[in-house]
């Protein structure tokens, strides 16, 4: 069993003045695979000390040398590639589909961010006005478990582009994750104190960032609950924040959809991640005409969905992160059954032939009401809830009826359509027919599903200030 004792601060490998060790799990397998030593409040001050130290220079950067940087720093965690999708597979069990965009993505973040830089414009004349973007000073970024390297990395690589310097706090239970990272971005060879990364608990370390006077700006993604915390901890210092949180995303079926073209993109929206996405589409709306039709499909198709061991590329759902999480799900399919819901297939329990593990079954509630509890909040699990509408405006009122609006999904035959349909849904993304992601495009929610934009152009300006300069 393995013992993590090190965080990264000032570009070197440091022992925690922090003491407490945290168990890391398989969660395919239930078994305590390793203990991580978690950072305290010193030693989040010692990590932003040294990102205020190395923010003058960095931030007097040109365009050049940062995309240099940013290669580097790609190239560096390409190497590690392997190693990383192992350590995903232990910690965490995300099946082969999602694994491989997983843990590709921590690498092609630093990329995309150097895209972006290649044709920014930092100086821009408005009026008789010279208008300079200024990095806003020392971010601080805090990732989740559902994609901890990934998040990681694409926070690190937009604060670095636009200047800033960077804290970071990992999920304490990805540390397996975060160890392959840190290993892997030091042999990049950057300028000491430009990123810092401290494993330790949110309400510690995650709280002293949020409200340490020098810290200019907070990325989280993560809960709403805790997106609020940091939201009121961060306003007493007016620090800018950009918070991506849960959601509750409808997927609109249209009533001249092809059920069976579709059906593929339903459930892989529904169960993307093994369902533990804030973007997940857990809302089916479905035309009371085409329910007859469209139900004994979509079970049919839930019902091959393979749930299991996340080393078998065959695997299609993995289990789910923690023991809490698992009992989260259980009850939410215990309330779905006490509210009136139809269950359709799944339900409680562990899969077949699975007796450990944090698995559960994919599992489909029909005859679902919008005012429902497990309809309107997140699961964060393979839960999908159906439900029915009788024409296209009343689709629309049930999609926009939510506290959140991260993303939504739109299915028809007919495109233009889709797209008037989507135009009037309250959610910072909404795809078409299955479109794939767009790196370069703003992401980010709406209502309760937080606060600003990531990626892109959107995402660096997130990262400055505008000065205006009159002469």
């Amino acid at each position: 069993m393995r013992t993590l004792q090190q965080i990264y601060i000032e570009g070197a490998f440091v022992t925690p003045h922090g003491d407490e060790l945290f168990d890391l799990h398989n969660p395919s397998t239930e078994a305590v695979i390793g203990r991580v030593r978690l950072g305290d409040v010193e030693d989040a001050r010692a990590a932003i000390a040294a990102a205020k130290h190395a923010l003058p220079a960095w931030s007097a950067t040109g365009k050049a040398e940062r995309i240099a940087v940013l290669h580097r720093l790609h190239d560096a965690m390409k190497a590690r590639h392997a190693d990383l999708l192992a350590a995903i597979i232990e910690e965490y069990g995300a099946p082969s589909g999602r694994l491989e965009w997983m843990a590709a993505m921590a690498a092609q973040s630093f990329l995309e961010a150097a895209e972006t830089l290649e044709t920014y414009e930092f100086h821009q004349t408005i009026g008789r006005a010279e208008v300079v973007m200024q990095p806003l000073g020392v971010v601080a970024a805090i990732t989740p478990w559902n994609s901890n390297a990934s998040f990681i990395c694409s926070k690190m690589a937009t604060a670095i582009a636009a200047g800033c310097t960077v804290v970071i706090k990992p999920s304490e239970m990805s540390a397996l994750q975060t160890q392959v990272v840190m290993e892997a971005l030091h042999e990049a060879g950057v300028p000491k104190g430009l990123y810092n990364i401290v494993t330790g608990r949110g309400d510690v370390v995650g709280a002293e960032f949020s409200s340490h006077r020098d810290v200019a700006k907070v990325t989280f993604t993560g809960s709403t609950a805790v997106g609020r915390t940091i939201l009121r901890a961060a306003s007493e210092t007016m620090k800018r924040v950009t918070l991506e949180l849960g959601g509750k995303s409808p997927q609109i079926i249209l009533d001249d959809a092809d059920i069976d073209a579709i059906l593929p993109a339903v459930v892989g929206a529904g169960f993307m991640n093994s369902g533990q996405a804030c973007v997940a589409g857990t809302r089916v709306l479905v035309p009371e005409s085409r329910m007859a039709e469209f139900l004994p499909k979509l079970k049919a198709a839930v019902e091959a969905v393979r749930v299991g061991d996340p080393n078998d590329t065959a695997t299609d759902v993995g289990p789910m992160v923690s023991q809490r999480q698992f009992e989260r799900v259980q009850g939410y399919i215990r309330l779905a059954q006490e509210e009136g819901a139809t269950l359709l297939t799944g339900g409680e329990g562990r899969p077949e032939g699975l007796d450990h593990g944090w698995f559960v079954r994919p599992t489909i509630f029909a005859d679902a009401d919008n005012d429902m509890r497990f309809v309107r909040e997140e699961i964060f699990g393979p839960v999908l809830a159906v439900i029915p509408y009788a024409e296209e405006e009343q689709a629309i009122r049930i999609a926009n009826d939510t506290d959140y609006g991260l993303q939504a999904y739109v299915l028809s035959s007919d495109v233009d359509r889709a797209r008037r349909v989507a135009a009037r849904i309250e959610a910072g993304r909404v795809h078409i027919n299955g479109a794939p992601h767009e790196p370069q495009a703003p992401f980010g929610g709406f209502k309760q599903s937080g606060i600003g934009r990531e990626r892109g152009v959107f995402g660096l300006e997130a990262h400055m200030e505008p000065k205006a300069v009159l002469v």
